[in-house]
């Protein structure tokens, strides 16, 4: 199983258009076979500050989810609304 976290902090203004790019993915990810992946979005209280957890049962899955086109087109458009270094990737590694 791989465990992932990514959190980044989008300007205020790109947050209503942020949280589209997500809807769009999210829903594309319904197409795919759920027992082999799990995704899910949080927004910090901040408001401004995502965080991603998504965890795969192997690459091959990570690898297909990650190149849906919707969600290859939400990482573009955040990292080009400007994300002042705030993109952060962590593998979690699971103690059971």
């Amino acid at each position: 199983m791989i465990n992932v976290i990514v959190s980044y902090t989008v300007n205020p203004e790109f947050v209503p258009n942020n949280k589209a790019n997500i809807q769009k993915f999210l829903e594309d990810f319904k197409n795919l076979d759920p027992s082999t992946f799990e995704y899910k979005v949080f927004v910090k209280e901040d408001g401004v500050t995502f965080v991603h957890y998504s965890n795969y049962s192997n690459e091959e899955v990570q690898h297909e989810v990650l190149n849906v086109p919707s969600f290859k087109e939400f990482q573009r458009l955040r990292d080009e609304s400007g994300l002042n270094g705030s993109h952060k990737v962590e593998i979690l590694q699971s103690i059971i």
